[in-house]
């Protein structure tokens, strides 16, 4: 698992773990706030119910952020390992040439003409925008569709994964607080730090083996018409 995939993966997951460790010591008050007051005199106190409250619920912000950057980084590294081996059109399976046709009907004719020279390959990328891709509103049912329209694996071992479910419940509270529908106290009152710990494991387990299903797609091929793999 060296693969630039899985090192910006990983490196993602490092920082959301991190912030849920400290949440951890603030719950537990083995970390407490020091301010300097007048004087030079400093005061250390406890952490504000209510802060604590928003930092709890920020912890599904980040969250979405790593469940939303791990699959737009995965479906970009398909197109990347298309491009790269010079696949033409033809060439892939049918469930891919119908996202690129989809693509297609989105994209800017003259800036496509602009980075096209073999049409047959260079349409493949020339239509791909990965900004384009999400838009809050990524959740397990979401990861099983995409993959089942590129044709790789969403099998994980639900021990680990939960298989995903806890991915409706961090997309419900991202776009409650993005949306201003709950406020950070509301959303951050209903985990314990311990539960949130759960659900980022849990979460980061299944991301991890979707990209493992991924990359044992892209080597094998699995993009490829069954008639055109080697």
């Amino acid at each position: 698992m060296t693969s630039q995939l899985f090192e910006d993966f990983n490196e993602r997951s490092r920082e959301v773990s991190k912030y849920f460790m400290l949440i951890k010591t603030l719950e537990q008050e083995t970390v407490k706030l020091s301010m300097e007051g007048m004087c030079g005199k400093v005061k250390v106190k406890k952490l504000d119910s209510e802060l604590e409250k928003t930092l709890k619920a920020s912890c599904f912000l980040l969250l979405y952020n790593l469940i939303e950057s791990t699959m737009r980084n995965a479906i970009e590294a398909i197109f990347d390992e298309i491009a790269t081996q010079g696949v033409s059109f033809d060439k892939v399976r049918p469930e891919i040439k119908k996202i690129i046709l989809k693509n297609l009907k989105k994209c800017n004719p003259d800036k496509v003409l602009l980075s096209i020279t073999i049409f047959s390959v260079d349409i493949i990328s020339a239509c791909f925008v990965k900004e384009d891709l999400f838009s809050g509103n990524i959740d397990g049912k979401l990861i099983r569709n995409i993959a089942s329209e590129y044709g790789f694996s969403y099998q994980t071992n639900p021990r680990k994964t939960g298989d995903g479910k806890d991915l409706l419940t961090i997309k419900s509270n991202r776009n409650d607080l993005a949306h201003g529908i709950k406020s950070f106290a509301e959303v951050g009152r209903e985990k314990s730090a311990d539960e949130l710990l759960k659900i980022k494991t849990k979460v980061i387990n299944y991301l991890r083996q979707i990209l493992v299903n991924l990359e044992t797609y892209l080597n094998n091929k699995e993009y490829l018409h069954v008639s055109d793999k080697e």
